[in-house]
């Protein structure tokens, strides 16, 4: 089955007063490339979240994110009541010691001058991670994951039609040469004829004449080419049937199929030819160029 390298998948998952996000995006690259944004209550994980992340993308530039809102009633700071305390008594021990003793301090004055004091307000510490949260963020990650190879899966089937198209166009146009195989052969059979009896006083052999042209014929022919390149192109759609995508051996054969275009075109000596064999040519870059997408 055919995938793409590129994809996009997303899950939230939740846990008490906390919302787990996790997004994970994928991009053609030739191995493996990871980078995780991962909060911190979760960095103890990272190794087993990236091996999750290469069993299930195997290839691709991948971006992924992991992290966590909180309810804000629950999040907020509170006040240090201690060390508030403690910053009053000192004040009052302050007033007494200036002589301001008969005037007590007024709460409207001096909670704010208190608030301002340093550490007066504190948040709660970094919460371990405990197994429960862990096995909801973990399937959240699994989700995403599942949700990003979805994407690829319909991707790869686009791909597969584009590459159907061309294999097929690939093909009629190398049925399009057949035509002209014959007549160029009668052609140069003919051209050579008129050449030899342009020359004033000079006799041949007609077999010998026959030997060499079939000799030149044999040099220029392209059966082999075309039944190889018949053969690349059924062994290009047997692969992209395989259980695995295989985007790297399609490559492969990409480049095979080329050779034998090639070979044709050199072999070519019509401008009929040479025109089909640059359409041909055309189709293959095409398909070059989708199939470094392909996983």
């Amino acid at each position: 089955m055919l995938l793409s390298m590129t994809g996009y998948g997303k899950a939230v998952a939740t846990y008490l007063d906390k919302t787990i996000h996790v997004e994970v995006k994928a991009l053609n690259s030739k191995a493996l490339d990871c980078s995780a944004r991962i909060a911190p209550v979760y960095r103890e994980k990272e190794m087993e979240i990236r091996r999750a992340i290469q069993d299930s993308v195997v290839r691709g530039k991948v971006d992924f994110a992991i992290w966590v809102e909180k309810d804000g009633a629950n999040d907020s700071a509170t006040i240090n009541t201690v060390l508030a305390e403690g910053y009053h008594r000192q004040l009052l021990a302050l007033q007494r010691h200036l002589g301001y003793a008969e005037a007590p301090m007024c709460a409207d004055s001096v909670i704010p001058l208190i608030m301002r004091m340093p550490d007066i307000m504190t948040r709660a510490e970094i919460e371990e991670l405990t197994d429960e949260e862990w096995a909801v963020a973990r399937q959240a990650v699994d989700e995403a994951l599942a949700a990003l190879n979805a994407f690829r899966q319909q991707e790869g089937a686009a791909l597969r039609q584009k590459f159907e198209e061309k294999l097929d166009n690939i093909a009629c146009l190398m049925g399009q040469i057949e035509p002209y195989e014959q007549s160029r052969v009668d052609k140069i059979r003919q051209r050579l004829t008129d050449n030899l009896k342009a020359l004033p006083g000079v006799e041949y052999d007609s077999g010998r004449l026959e030997q060499e042209l079939i000799y030149y014929i044999e040099k220029l022919d392209i059966s082999e080419e075309k039944q190889r390149l018949a053969n690349h192109l059924k062994y290009f759609r047997d692969t992209m049937d395989e259980p695995q995508s295989q985007g790297k051996k399609l490559g492969f054969i990409a480049q095979e199929m080329g050779r034998e275009i090639n070979t044709t075109g050199s072999k070519s000596n019509q401008a009929e030819m040479q025109n089909i064999v640059v359409q041909m040519k055309d189709e293959l870059e095409q398909i070059k160029e989708q199939v470094l997408n392909a996983l």
